[in-house]
């Protein structure tokens, strides 16, 4: 017990977290451990994803600083646990540990650091109930008992919250600083790292709430090397894994952001917050063009709370859909489904929509709306999203000069954020500017410089649209005008963007498993993707499928 106890503390203090937890383990099955070892192995246990048993031994914990006689720890232990608890979406357990950490404290009338956590676990559960004005005066008075007994977790914990409650009110400047701060001391090692996890999601979830894209990329790319010198951390939880899997999107790094996505669908399985994992895996499936499975996932997200707009309307939109899909926005904020950070994208989607219905009264309204919002918020992103649709309008209204000036600074935009996909579609629209001005070589090169990115990215449905508007079209080519797959026709075979991907893959003698590693999706997909392409091109074998791909000139 000596060996693993010693064993254990000392993987704790170099950061080996699964060594740390199997070895404290191991000591407490031949003597139960004291009040210190059990934090340490509380600690660890969380630290490599095994929650149940964190929230467990920080109860024994708990019980044993009660035993003890020792209320002020006793609270502390409620409180982390209560904390644990959070983060994987138990929040009633962690009320109930709150309330507990509050009530052994009832009878202390003493100043001490244990009543700034309880007033966070106030924080936190005003929080989560919606009222961000009590949040924020609880976090003000976490900060100062913080600051009182120089508790880097306390403070830390209380600049987080209150700068979440700054940005919800609409002080993203002031809000962000907040976030600053807190992410310094998770770099610096000034907090615990059970903090650390929890607060790097929850600033980037509130930066992209800002739309502060940037700095959610920033501190992204600094957590990323923090948690490479601990290779047993599991920082990111299931909703952390779709925020960077949002930003590995908007990044084009699409296969990254499908593993992601497809981890955080198993880890938040059964659990409501699943619904933006499935909602961030139906939309790339619809922007490789695999659209059924797209809608799939739309659906699913659906059902567990997570309104599936306006990725559905996009889809819809795609398959010919036009009027529901515009219904189904206008309906989604009418309805006010959208708070403040999410409306731009269904602001955005409508242009879009509205002037493939021809509505361009519609878009207008939409795009000025956009730019109103932009202009409050002040961010590169909005001013971006607000370019993109204004140059749009501006498009469908006639005037080519001043929508090409605005779509520049829009791609422009869009370059500076990193988003190669977003500045690829702005360069479609400022080829049709360009045309309109009777500049056809210009708007030649910018559908090239478009499509190549389309091309390295796998968005095959942009890919066709933009050698539908290329003059003249590559003859034969999949998407040129009259060729299979032109916009307003169908792929060879009925297939699937993503099937066509998979047959391409297939004709060059590549096996299911160095398909999956390539797409970055499971060898049970592509199987299926096979047995699909199979069915649906009549063919048995591999080498028929071969020769079909050959024959429509799909390698």
């Amino acid at each position: 017990m000596t060996s693993d106890l010693d064993a254990g503390r000392a993987a704790f203090g170099r950061r080996a977290w699964g060594e740390a937890q199997a070895r404290l383990q191991a000591a407490d099955e031949v003597a139960p451990l004291g009040i210190e070892d059990l934090e340490r192995w509380a600690v660890a246990a969380y630290l490599v994803g095994r929650d149940a048993e964190s929230v467990e031994v920080w109860t024994r914990a708990h019980q044993l600083c009660l035993d003890e006689g020792n209320p002020r720890r006793a609270a502390r232990c409620a409180f982390w646990s209560g904390f644990g608890l959070v983060g994987v979406g138990g929040l009633a357990q962690a009320g109930g540990w709150f309330a507990r950490a509050r009530r052994v404290l009832d009878g202390d009338d003493g100043d001490c650091v244990e009543q700034g956590y309880v007033t966070a676990a106030d924080a936190i559960t005003s929080m989560f109930s919606g009222d961000m004005p009590t949040a924020h005066g609880h976090y003000e008075r976490a900060i100062a008992i913080g600051q009182r007994f120089g508790d880097a977790d306390l403070l830390t914990l209380g600049q987080l919250g209150r700068g979440q409650a700054l940005v919800a009110a609409g002080r993203s400047a002031e809000g962000t600083a907040c976030l600053d701060e807190a992410m310094v001391a998770v770099l610096g090692d000034a907090v615990s790292p059970v903090l650390a996890g929890l607060v790097y999601c929850a600033v980037i979830e509130t930066c992209q709430m800002a739309f502060d894209t940037r700095r959610a990329r920033e501190w992204t790319g600094a957590l990323s090397r923090w948690c490479a010198e601990q290779p047993d951390l599991v920082p990111y939880r299931g909703q952390c894994l779709v925020h960077r899997a949002e930003l590995m999107l908007m990044d084009g790094s699409w296969g990254d952001a499908r593993h992601e996505v497809e981890q955080a669908c198993e880890r938040l399985a059964g659990e409501p917050a699943v619904g933006d994992a499935y909602y961030q895996q139906a939309e790339l499936h619809r922007l490789v063009g695999d659209l059924a499975e797209a809608e799939d996932g739309y659906r699913r997200a659906n059902r567990w709370g997570r309104a599936p707009q306006p990725g559905l309307a996009l889809l819809w939109l795609a398959q010919g859909r036009t009027a529901a899909a515009d219904a189904a926005l206008r309906g989604a904020l009418d309805e006010g489904h959208a708070d403040r950070f999410g409306r731009p994208r269904l602001l955005a989607a409508l242009v879009e929509i509205a002037l493939a219905a021809g509505d361009v009264a519609g878009a207008r309204a939409a795009a000025d709306d956009l730019q109103e919002m932009a202009r409050a918020a002040a961010t590169p992103y909005l001013d971006a999203v607000a370019g993109s649709t204004e140059g749009l309008a501006l498009l469908a209204e006639g005037d080519a000069r001043a929508a090409l000036s605005v779509l520049r600074s829009a791609w422009r935009g869009w370059q500076d954020l990193g988003a190669p996909y977003e500045a690829a579609r702005v360069r479609v629209a400022v080829a049709q500017a360009c045309r309109q001005l009777g500049d056809a070589d210009t708007a030649e090169m910018e559908l090239d410089a478009a499509r190549w990115v389309f091309e390295r990215l796998g968005a095959l449905p942009d890919v066709r649209r933009v050698e539908g508007l290329a003059s003249p079209p590559r003859p034969g080519a999949p998407g040129a005008l009259g060729a299979p797959g032109a916009t307003g026709g169908t792929l060879p075979g009925g297939l699937t963007g993503r099937e066509v991907e998979v047959l391409r893959l297939v004709a060059t003698g590549r096996t299911n498993r160095q398909i999956a590693e390539e797409l970055v999706i499971s060898d049970k997909t592509v199987a299926r993707h096979v047995s699909n392409i199979f069915t649906k091109l009549a063919v048995r074998s591999r080498a028929a499928a071969t020769a079909y791909a050959y024959e429509h000139d799909l390698v």
